[in-house]
């Protein structure tokens, strides 16, 4: 089988991240491996021809357009293309490309999408739903996915434009926890954990010891947490059993 010759002329530049820096007027570019820019900033990479895939400085990498010497000296004062591509490579602005950049964004969106189902449930049936209709519901409400984010940070804010500007009837997966505390603290605290309780499956006072397991909005596990250690004093014991995918028979 004959081997497919390519161009000698054509440089073929795949798994590129192009780094531009603005200098007197001109634009300058380096072609370099992708994630490698990041290394080398942070000082985990400290040779450059890892990091570059080109040893040259460009006008247009993408065109494969070399900067001239002129250039270079007016820039940046030198024409050494070593110490220019480290100053690029330090201040210079890092790419990407739309492709790239929408790929990015979809992938964030359905990680996105993915923590919402695992935290959510419909109301009627308290199941989860599946991660496609969370998407759908997402572009329904119009949620802005950030970029400079992590999924994590934005799923608060996600839940908040689907329970308000979708149709998708949502909430929160229902936290199941057990408290324990001692009789004593227990009359002076009843009233106030039981404010926080959605469904109290088991509630027993015995002789010592108070305990009650019930399911609660994920949120108020702090604000039950807080109130153990000020009243308390570390006497009472607070366990998160599971989240709730399902409340009582109903369900089934």
């Amino acid at each position: 089988m004959s081997k497919i010759q390519q161009p000698s002329n054509q440089i073929k530049l795949t798994n590129v991240s192009i780094v531009r820096l603005k200098k007197g007027g001109k634009r300058f570019e380096i072609a370099c491996y992708k994630n490698k820019v990041q290394e080398w900033r942070t000082g985990v990479e400290t040779n450059l021809d890892d990091v570059l895939q080109i040893n040259n400085v460009f006008v247009n990498v993408s065109k494969g357009e070399v900067a001239k010497s002129g250039d270079l000296q007016k820039g940046f004062g030198k024409t050494d293309i070593s110490d220019i591509v480290k100053e690029i490579l330090k201040k210079g602005e890092v790419q990407v490309g739309e492709k790239e950049r929408d790929h990015d964004l979809s992938s964030l969106r359905k990680e996105i999408a993915t923590l919402v189902a695992e935290k959510c449930v419909d109301p009627a049936t308290q199941r989860p739903y599946p991660v496609g209709m969370i998407e759908k519901a997402m572009a329904e409400a119009g949620f802005s996915v950030k970029q400079n984010k992590n999924a994590k940070s934005q799923v608060s804010e996600c839940i908040k434009l689907l329970q308000s500007d979708s149709n998708l009837p949502i909430q929160r997966a229902r936290m199941r926890i057990k408290l324990s505390l001692p009789v004593a603290d227990a009359e002076k605290l009843r009233t106030k954990v039981l404010v926080a309780a959605e469904k109290v499956e088991h509630d027993a006072i015995g002789p010592i010891d108070w305990e009650i397991t019930m399911l609660i909005d994920p949120g108020q596990f702090r604000l039950i947490n807080e109130l153990l250690q000020k009243e308390c004093k570390g006497r009472g014991r607070l366990e998160t059993l599971s989240f709730a995918a399902a409340v009582g028979p109903s369900a089934s």
